[in-house]
């Protein structure tokens, strides 16, 4: 029995299904079920039932499950606390946030990491908020950027970027040349929406609060897909200023003020509570929130620990 063996069998327990595992763990599904035959000849038991596809516990992997996530977490510990040997932070850290972020506010701060720990290495997983949840929930990445508000209990949330939504017109647009303009004004044009988010939610809540409703041109998926279509000429939108401030300098796009208008998001970094931070990742907590904090080595697993898991 080996480590390995232990990552497919919860690999296969959290996907239910032996095709997801394999391309998760990028190997072939073949692969997957000899390391899981293997593992049941070692235990003498069979710890999946496979009927038509589906996959299901048996009464021995509902037992054996518990086990092999803590040998798992054991493995953990021991080569953090290895690692916590060498003073100078090392290995990868990975980031799940969606498009926009990934374009126009990680950069900055990957730079900064990078100029700092050039032997560690980052990588970004592109997802939308749901799926970054989901992945920092699921310990796949070690942090995720989302929109706030956030309550989660099992997440620590620490804010890393204040942004204002501003409204975006074609260049040559009709009111792309006065200084300000009326809210009502906007409600005679077409409008660009993002399908979905926490975006859209504060766009609906400030026509509520108008108690009007927009001209919605099209809904679109994708933040930088809605700013090319303003670019091409098809309505206004509402973007962060961030994702807009080259393109206005280019002369591609124009600004419009609106009076007595004011959107903001903000975005935080978060991860789970019970993560074991190596020094790779504390540092990169230190520069993502620009703000230091003592960093406590992590201790191994106690006996009073091993018996409440």
């Amino acid at each position: 029995m080996d480590f390995e063996q232990l990552r497919t069998f919860l690999e296969v327990c959290r996907l239910r299904s032996f095709s997801r595992a394999a391309e998760k763990l990028m190997v072939t599904q073949p692969a997957i079920s000899a390391q899981i035959r293997t593992l049941e000849n070692e235990v003498g038991a069979r710890l999946f039932d496979r009927d038509g596809g589906k996959v299901t516990f048996t009464a021995a992997g509902k037992v054996f499950e518990p086990f092999a996530e803590h040998c798992l977490q054991c493995h953990n510990h021991i080569m953090v606390a290895i690692g916590e040997l060498h003073r100078s932070p090392r290995g990868e850290i990975s980031v799940s946030a969606n498009e926009a972020t990934s374009l126009y506010v990680l950069p900055t701060v990957f730079a900064q990491f990078k100029r700092q720990y050039s032997r560690v290495g980052l990588s970004i997983v592109r997802a939308d908020r749901a799926r970054t949840l989901e992945s920092v929930l699921n310990r796949e990445v070690d942090f995720g950027v989302v929109s706030l508000p956030l309550k989660d209990p099992r997440l620590l949330v620490d804010p890393i970027h204040r942004d204002e939504i501003v409204l975006v017109a074609p260049k040559n647009h009709s009111l792309a040349a006065r200084d300000s303009v009326k809210f009502p004004e906007i409600l005679q044009h077409q409008l660009l929406l993002p399908k979905q988010g926490r975006q859209r939610e504060l766009i609906e809540d400030l026509f509520r609060s108008y108690d009007v409703h927009p001209r919605v041109a099209m809904e679109v998926e994708s933040s930088e897909l809605l700013k090319r279509l303003i670019v091409a000429g098809l309505g206004m939108g509402f973007l962060p200023r961030s994702n807009v401030t080259t393109d206005e300098k280019a002369g591609l796009v124009q600004l419009i003020r609106l009076e007595g208008v004011r959107l903001s998001r903000e975005l935080a970094l978060v991860f789970r509570k019970d993560k074991t931070l190596t020094r790779a990742a504390h540092a990169f907590l230190e520069i993502a929130t620009g703000r230091a904090r003592p960093h406590t080595p992590p201790a191994p697993p106690t006996a009073k620990g091993r018996q409440a898991k």
